[in-house]
């Protein structure tokens, strides 16, 4: 199947007979990476799931208004990352938990997660990750998994360049002493 560019995607969606088939393939093409950026925010595999239905059901609702000042990937990106921190906040605020709490039940998440598949050290990594605060995750996230550039994490998390620098080295740093046992 052939490879279109976002901008050809969207010229299809807006100019052409088939919006349904174009969204489709914006769909196909953004799906994964999608699913593993909220995936590992919220850990689990279900809620994930969840989430990357509603992040493409606000983009086919939004697309048709989409003003094109960012890239397509970054828009849909924001728009999954709003959706997860979203979720996240929803979860403190219906169990009443403290930030900490959560990053325990998501560590917890992980244990029982039957998907999971990796090593005892990479989950003590997972679990590092896990002891973040949502946004520094997601920016460590981004950076370290997808090797995004912090140009698009700046439009993706509408924050300076200077401060996504700034949030990784911390991050970094809380992760080697949690796996130091610091």
């Amino acid at each position: 199947m052939k490879q279109y560019t976002d901008e050809e995607l969207l010229a299809m969606f807006s100019g052409g007979d088939n919006p349904n088939y174009a969204f489709n393939l914006i769909v196909r093409k953004y799906q994964e990476p999608v699913y593993w950026h909220v995936r590992r925010l919220v850990v689990s595999h279900d809620d994930a799931n969840d989430i990357v239905q509603d992040v493409f059901v606000k983009t086919w609702q939004a697309l048709g208004k989409f003003r094109k000042d960012s890239a397509l990937f970054t828009w849909i990106y924001r728009i999954a990352t709003n959706e997860a921190f979203s979720f996240l906040n929803k979860k403190k605020r219906r169990f009443m938990l403290p930030l900490m709490d959560v990053s325990k039940q998501l560590e917890e998440t992980l244990e029982s997660d039957v998907y999971y598949q990796g090593s005892e050290m990479e989950k003590k990594i997972q679990k590092a990750i896990l002891s973040l605060p949502d946004k520094q995750r997601a920016v460590f996230n981004l950076r370290y998994y997808e090797e995004m550039k912090y140009e698009d994490m700046s439009e993706i998390l509408n924050t300076s360049v200077g401060a996504l620098k700034a949030s990784y080295h911390h991050a970094v740093k809380k992760i080697e002493q949690f796996v130091r046992g610091d």
